[in-house]
């Protein structure tokens, strides 16, 4: 399949502006040789908080955070719902594979209705072709993702795609925009198409705010290039966990205190952090990165109420102080 030769795409395969973060089998194999994993808990419940509402006032947005980057996302009666995973496994097969130690926060039943997907890339904690199809089912929502990924989810039965190239945007309706942002990270599904298929964040702008969905993605430029080109973002759901060990994990995962400088970066009226304590798919202790955050804050002299570690199944609401 051929695609726009860009800054970020020779035609064939996306590649990271500026910078070569591949990892090949050899980084790969020292890194399980040598990794030293935090132990996890088997299973840890969520916290009794209520179902998200079915609907948020005029002006008014919110957030509800279901586990790893799987948020539902409220906002001028539109509703969205970032990387679905609902499956016990971040996995190709059922029985192998990161299993989750607690349980989606809100399940597909308890949501209100979806009217989008956004999908950041390919990765399996990321693209779940289970959920995809459970919200398909139940709602048939369009799938919002970057290029490539929409002719492989139509192979496998998920056809309602629409692919964006970065920075490019769709309109479901007056006023409201989706965008396709850069990120620094890389995709591949099967042993041979390793960067086939874009990956990225999203920007969704609303006349109750801005909010940005990072993805999965390294410390890089990006975050001053998108505040830059569309506005410091009123939200950013930012990538907090999945960082250890920095040697292999740097040049494709942010950790606690680049999450904090990306809040910086970005002008960020909120920042609210995703991707953590749900699967244990590299070396840091479940609650480390919420710890970690904490300690970065202070450094930063960033206020805890200005960046949020949300607990699982609780929505947070924001409104612009001026209205």
């Amino acid at each position: 399949m051929a695609f726009p030769l860009s800054d970020h795409c020779d035609g064939k395969r996306f590649f990271n502006p500026g910078v070569d973060i591949d990892k090949g089998w050899r980084e790969l194999l020292r890194w399980r040789r040598s990794r030293q994993p935090a132990a996890w808990p088997a299973r840890v419940a969520n916290g009794g908080f209520p179902p998200p509402p079915a609907a948020v006032p005029p002006g008014q947005i919110a957030v509800t955070y279901i586990g790893q980057a799987t948020l539902l996302l409220q906002v001028d009666g539109f509703h969205l719902l970032t990387d679905p995973i609902f499956s016990e496994r971040a996995s190709p097969l059922p029985w192998f594979g990161p299993k989750r130690v607690r349980p989606p926060a809100v399940t597909v039943e308890q949501l209100p209705r979806i009217d989008a997907i956004l999908l950041s890339h390919n990765h399996y904690d990321h693209m779940d072709l289970a959920s995809l199809r459970r919200l398909r089912d139940r709602w048939n929502p369009p799938i919002i993702t970057g290029l490539g990924n929409g002719r492989y989810l139509a192979g496998k039965g998920l056809a309602h795609s629409i692919e964006l190239d970065w920075w490019d945007s769709w309109q479901p309706r007056p006023g409201l925009a989706v965008l396709y942002v850069p990120a620094q990270h890389w995709s591949r599904r099967r042993f041979f198409d390793r960067r086939r298929m874009l990956w990225g964040g999203h920007v969704v702008a609303a006349p109750a705010g801005r909010v940005y969905f990072a993805g999965d993605t390294a410390y890089a430029p990006h975050f001053r290039d998108i505040s830059r080109r569309l506005g410091a973002p009123d939200l950013a759901l930012l990538p907090i966990g999945a960082y250890e060990p920095r040697w292999f994990m740097a040049g494709q995962h942010i950790d606690p205190d680049e999450a904090v400088r990306a809040h910086r970066d970005l002008g960020a009226g909120l920042s609210i952090a995703m991707h953590f304590a749900t699967f244990p798919l590299t070396d840091e202790a479940m609650e480390a990165p919420a710890h970690a955050l904490a300690l970065a804050r202070q450094r930063h002299g960033v206020a805890a109420e200005s960046f949020r570690v949300p607990g699982f199944g609780e929505t947070i609401t924001w409104r612009r102080e001026d209205e």
